[in-house]
């Protein structure tokens, strides 16, 4: 461990933000689902209001999110009973999960998987925020989920659950001495020598699997309720992409692809990952809206034996062409303040563990009958 890191420094693991909710930190509106804990994070759900507003927006200092939402609303929406959230729409949806954080405590937000695969825009926001997805320390409020979703239309409801919260004590990233350290015992790629600055590279995969190189998702679908998982067709939704041998893809401004990194990743018990986006001058493209993986992910122990990132693709303004090997993002490590009491893929709710190229579990090739 590095010198200048405290040894209090760390991820929270499940069994810890099981004592923090017990303490009042957080502070759910109702009971938490029996899966709601995940290894490294609190899953968040949606509260009972969300509105229609006119802009995306950030309080910055001295305002409340309710003030600026009075300012920019267009109208509410009662979730109790489930609401359609319709594509190019901002909304801005109260959450049930309060905070009360030490001084000592930060958080960090991300999408859900499953929210990122199905290009719905997350991010959560808190009163006086200066940035999305940011909570600072010994902060005390309301947290919000601004809403946007991009290709398809989603079905929520009072307790959907689209985004998820990290807690951290401390600056817990390791370094690329220690990262090169923890690569040589414990591999976190299948590569033998990795360039390690600013984290672990990922690549994508264009080669294929099983004959195809990824998904493109259709125009103008029919709904993704985002409680139903297995209830909807593949076909109905995507558009398969065969590798035709090229090991290229032009990405088509305003698409949105699922494709999969080259490399098989892994994350030590004791540790968490978070995928960050490479130099964007590399090119017109946003890769991964979702970047939480949580420790166990990859791991045979926890049931898997190496896992791909799947990649949410969306090119910006331009055709870009990406080629088979190209790095597409980085994988930061952190430490976990201590071992979580299970890990990624041990439980019901890990769906993607061991994973290849794999579409959200909303879809199936046939619906699931019994839904």
């Amino acid at each position: 461990m590095s010198g200048d890191v405290p040894a209090a420094s760390g991820i929270l693991p499940a069994q810890a933000i099981t004592v923090l909710t017990e303490a009042g930190a957080i502070r759910p509106a109702t009971v938490y689902a029996a899966d709601q804990i995940q290894p490294a994070s609190l899953d968040l759900r949606l509260g009972t209001r969300a509105y229609r507003v006119r802009t995306s927006f950030l309080p910055g200092s001295g305002r409340s999110v309710a003030a600026c939402v009075e300012a920019f609303a267009l109208h509410e929406i009662d979730l109790t009973h489930g609401a359609v959230l319709e594509t190019g729409c901002v909304y801005i949806a109260e959450l049930q999960e309060a905070l009360a954080l030490p001084a000592d405590l930060s958080a960090s937000a991300n999408p859900k998987s499953s929210t990122g695969r199905i290009d719905v825009f997350t991010r959560v926001i808190t009163d006086r925020a200066s940035a999305f997805d940011q909570i600072e320390a010994g902060y005390a409020g309301k947290l919000y989920a601004e809403i946007s979703p991009r290709t398809f239309p989603v079905r929520v409801r009072t307790g959907s659950r689209l985004s998820q919260i990290r807690f951290r004590r401390g600056d817990p990233r390791l370094r690329e001495t220690e990262l090169a350290a923890l690569h040589a015992s414990d591999p976190l790629i299948d590569a033998a020598k990795p360039t390690l600055q600013g984290g672990v590279p990922v690549s994508v995969d264009l080669a294929g699997f099983d004959g195809l190189i990824g998904y493109r998702a259709k125009r103008h679908t029919g709904l993704i309720d985002v409680d139903r998982p297995r209830g909807h067709r593949t076909r109905d939704f995507w558009e398969p992409l065969p590798a035709d041998g090229s090991r290229t893809l032009i990405l088509d401004p305003g698409q949105f692809y699922i494709l999969a990194s080259k490399e098989a990743v892994r994350v030590p018990a004791d540790h968490a990952a978070e995928m960050v986006p490479f130099d964007p001058l590399v090119g017109e493209f946003r890769v991964h809206y979702a970047g939480f993986f949580d420790p166990g992910f990859g791991l045979s122990e926890a049931g898997g034996a190496g896992a791909r990132a799947v990649l949410e693709v969306r090119s910006r303004d331009v055709p870009f062409l990406l080629e088979d090997g190209q790095i597409v993002g980085r994988l930061v490590y952190e430490r976990m303040l201590e071992r979580p009491s299970t890990l990624y893929g041990a439980g019901a709710g890990s769906n993607y563990q061991a994973q290849g190229l794999k579409l959200s579990k909303h879809f199936a090739t046939e619906p699931d009958p019994a839904l």
